[in-house]
């Protein structure tokens, strides 16, 4: 976590000692939820081995990802951590999966410690916006197999470690679809 931090804002060592009494670690197995809906996020968890999936399940029970995290990435229900109210999403680990965990309380010390803690606090916020609303509008202006090509092109760890059926959901189509646009590119 550390070294992300000081790839955001230069720490003085000192800065970045203050983590050493406030992150705890966890280790989850795969299939295991970090965070379920209705449950309030008091943490931000840094992934320093496996893979976490953010989803909801949706008026017709179906399984809805709406988004991933990976080694070396931040992920939390972000609008529960900020508000304080009850989640909408689940959180679980899709492989074994090792966290540095960051609470609200520990956040809020660091805050209080000076402005590069707050300016690095602003740049991971405005980071989260911009991915949220790229996400948005690709849902507005591409077609299934546009956000697939995309997909390709950018992040091509999610082609590579993601089950078919969250990545299917990711994408907003079906998993059979998926499977014809995959057939087609190749």
């Amino acid at each position: 976590m550390k070294s992300v931090f000081q790839s955001i804002q230069d720490f003085s060592v000192g800065e970045l000692s203050l983590l050493d009494d406030l992150i705890t670690f966890q280790t989850l197995k795969k299939g295991e939820l970090l965070l379920t809906e209705n449950q309030v996020c008091n943490e931000i968890v840094f992934i320093e081995k496996g893979i976490l999936r953010s989803f909801f399940v949706n008026h017709k029970g179906d399984e809805i990802t709406n988004c991933f995290a990976f080694e070396n990435e931040f992920m939390a229900s972000f609008a529960s951590f900020i508000t304080q109210e009850k989640a909408e999403e689940n959180i679980q680990a899709l492989t074994d999966t090792k966290l540095q965990i960051l609470d609200r309380k520990g956040l809020e010390k660091l805050y209080q410690s000076g402005f590069n803690w707050q300016e690095t606090g602003r740049k991971l916020t405005e980071l989260e916006f911009v991915n949220l609303h790229k996400r948005m509008i690709s849902f507005q202006k591409l077609s299934g197999a546009q956000r697939y090509e995309e997909l390709c092109q950018n992040h091509q760890k999610y082609i590579q470690l993601i089950p078919l059926q969250y990545l299917a959901s990711y994408l907003g189509i079906t998993p059979r679809h998926l499977s014809r646009i995959r057939k087609s590119i190749v």
